[in-house]
């Protein structure tokens, strides 16, 4: 009997050895494509028992129509590029890895925070163009002195917010979906009285499946003067042209933004805002550890499926 077909798409991934060692016991083949257009998924995939994916394969029903495989399991959590309904009707399951990358995006969130909060790229442009002294950066303030919000409590929010608490910030936390433990030292608050108060906040919350954003010009309004707004959750989670706008009348006055609407974005939308925000390209999730840990979750998921067995995340 030939081993069976397992195809791995959209990754960059120096090479497969996580894979290689959860799968090699089930006589498996891994084959390795891009994915990036309907031709590449079905060229790599078409008769694939299981297909591993990144973000970038977009499986729609056509592509989906011509796959016949038992399921497809994505590296990471986001499902908004597998169409579930027709991947349903076809008998695909899908299956993700949600938990990964905690302390990683956390980490990312707080240091970006932090590093605007301090001013800390202003003061280096300053120096550098040849100004000295604190004359340019006023007003500055302790954490101890400031709020810091979190908008979204599971996981990535909570770990934040230990973080945040530890540097001297008064936390307040809002979750439409669950409850903040009293115990954590985390004040629960109305979505619209994080944005009034805080000096920082930062979003952890999950997208709205119609992809309105949480974030319009109108909440975007009601962020205190001189605050910091990070965002490593959802790129839709904010309305970026309503940010552009706010960023230039200074509610928020700084913005860290790892994820965007459409990626990869053009850098040339920050351009006039270039002094005040800070981006980096979808990284808040990496470090070995946690691709490492994401990686192999996401093998034993396909292992689950090829040897029937029920999934351990499967997205209905």
């Amino acid at each position: 009997m030939s081993p069976r077909k397992v195809a791995v798409l959209g990754t960059r991934y120096a090479d497969l050895s996580i894979e290689e060692e959860v799968l090699g016991p089930l006589d498996v083949v891994l084959v390795l494509g891009d994915g990036g257009s309907p031709d590449q998924i079905l060229e790599v995939a078409r008769d694939a028992e299981v297909v591993l994916c990144g973000s970038r394969p977009k499986f729609d029903a056509e592509v989906l129509g011509g796959l016949t495989c038992r399921g497809i399991v994505r590296y990471g959590i986001g499902v908004d590029t597998i169409d579930l309904q027709a991947a349903a009707d076809r008998g695909i399951a899908v299956a993700r890895v949600s938990d990964y990358g905690t302390e990683a995006v956390a980490f990312h969130a707080v240091s970006t925070a932090v590093a605007l909060f301090r001013r800390l790229p202003e003061a280096d442009a300053a120096l550098r163009g040849g100004a000295w002294g604190v004359a340019g950066l006023r007003p500055m303030h302790l954490p101890s002195a400031s709020v810091a919000g979190v908008v979204g409590y599971g996981r990535i929010g909570r770990q934040a917010a230990s973080y945040l608490r530890g540097l001297g910030f008064s936390v307040l936390a809002h979750d439409e979906y669950v409850d903040v433990p009293a115990e954590d030292g985390v004040r629960s608050a109305s979505l619209d009285e994080v944005l009034e108060t805080s000096d920082v906040v930062t979003l952890h919350a999950p997208g709205d499946p119609s992809g309105r954003p949480l974030l319009d010009a109108d909440r975007l309004g009601r962020m205190k003067p001189g605050s910091v707004l990070v965002n490593t959750a959802r790129g839709s989670l904010v309305d970026l042209p309503a940010l552009l706008d706010a960023l230039a009348a200074g509610r928020p006055r700084f913005a860290a933004l790892d994820v965007f609407p459409t990626e990869p974005v053009d850098p040339a939308v920050f351009e006039p805002v270039a002094d005040r925000v800070l981006v980096t390209p979808h990284v808040a999730w990496y470090t070995e550890e946690s691709e490492a840990d994401m990686r192999r979750k996401a093998a034993a998921e396909a292992a689950r499926l090829l040897r029937r067995e029920p999934l351990r995340e499967p997205v209905d």
